[in-house]
């Protein structure tokens, strides 16, 4: 456990305002929190995610909330970074709320669910669609309140050592991969391991696994995952918009002004932005770097095996949906938006990309 209190309040200053906290020339109050976060340190992308969110938070009070980062381990492991704000010894976390399927099978619908919501899609569940106030609600119950601060887009469908050529290649493979995603591929014969980012390249180096979904190319050819495994998969059907995020403490945010709040969301939802471009953007550049300069092998998987783990995931999903009423109630929110906006991507984006690959090219 940290050592302090939930707020991490600056010591040694003089009380004048509510709550014996000092004021700030901007109306804004002064303390320090603490972010805890699963990702590694210095990690690119999600972890400068994390990093921004701080910033943000600081440069919008004028100073005045000063965030402290602790990469995953500094001061609690990635995994334990739910609890640590839940039960008040840290402030923030920062990281994929897949992880928190162990409190609740609701979690996953809010990251990421095999042939699920894209980016674009589940953002828009979440600020219009009613996702938020679900969210809410399955946070509070852990006294933690959420925000969307950070999106990979797309992801691939991992590192293999093997080639998959059919679905008997899965048996008894050992593939890092969390979530829901995860347990589709327990169903259809692999062994899912779930281990920290930071534990990945260890464990295919070791063969304590045999294949690896991490997050795309930026942050794979980061790990440099290539050294030891080749075969790089798409699509990445377990992740097609992973929503990463930010917890803070309920009591936290309860304690704030309305215009704390307001800075805290702001930062976060700013964070979230930049994240989607900088995956966008690096993605691009990295899959190339990957392919021309380390000989990587990117391969579809086949059709049967797209098929089979397309079923299994339907499966999957609505058994997770059935565990218990918080969740159904996700799930029926989650499928009535993708149902409201599925068609729209399939004349809009799914169309036009399909079009621009066989009519134009710059």
């Amino acid at each position: 456990m940290i050592a302090g209190g939930a707020a991490g309040l600056v010591a040694g200053c003089e009380c004048g305002a509510p709550g014996g906290l000092p004021s700030a020339a901007n109306g804004v109050r002064e303390r320090e929190l603490r972010m805890v976060t699963t990702w590694p340190k210095d990690f690119p992308g999600l972890g400068a995610a994390a990093e921004r969110v701080a910033q943000f938070i600081t440069e919008m009070s004028g100073g005045a909330i000063r965030v402290r980062v602790f990469s995953a381990g500094e001061l609690v492991g990635a995994f334990d970074s739910f609890d640590a704000v839940s039960n008040g010894s840290a402030d923030i976390y920062h990281g994929a709320e897949y992880y928190w399927a162990g409190k609740s099978k609701a979690y996953p619908f809010f990251t990421a669910v095999p042939f699920g919501m894209t980016a674009s899609e589940i953002i828009g569940w979440l600020e219009f669609g009613g996702g938020q106030a679900l969210w809410d609600e399955l946070s509070a119950k852990f006294n933690i309140k959420p925000f969307a601060a950070a999106n990979t887009g797309h992801q691939l469908g991992g590192w293999y050592k093997r080639p998959i050529a059919s679905l008997d290649d899965l048996n008894g493979l050992k593939v890092r991969m969390p979530g829901l995603g995860g347990e589709v591929l327990r169903r259809l014969g692999a062994s899912p391991v779930t281990i920290p980012g930071g534990e990945i390249f260890a464990g295919l180096q070791s063969g304590l696994i045999d294949g690896a979904e991490w997050v795309g190319p930026w942050n794979d050819l980061a790990f440099g995952f290539y050294r030891e495994a080749k075969y790089y998969y798409w699509p990445g059907f377990q992740e097609p918009g992973a929503q990463c995020a930010a917890g803070i403490n309920l009591d936290v945010w309860n304690g704030m002004s309305a215009q704390e709040q307001a800075i805290v969301a702001s930062a976060c939802h700013r964070a979230n932005y930049l994240c989607l471009a900088e995956f966008t953007h690096f993605n691009g550049v990295a899959l190339q770097q990957l392919v021309a300069e380390h000989g990587v092998n990117l391969r579809k998987f086949p059709d049967d095996v797209l098929a089979a783990i397309a079923r299994e995931s339907r499966t999957v999903v609505e058994e997770a949906a059935a565990s218990d009423d918080i969740t159904r109630r996700v799930f029926e929110s989650y499928r009535a938006e993708m149902n409201r906006v599925k068609e729209w991507s399939r004349i809009s984006d799914e169309a036009f990309l399909a079009a621009r690959r066989t009519v134009f090219s710059l």
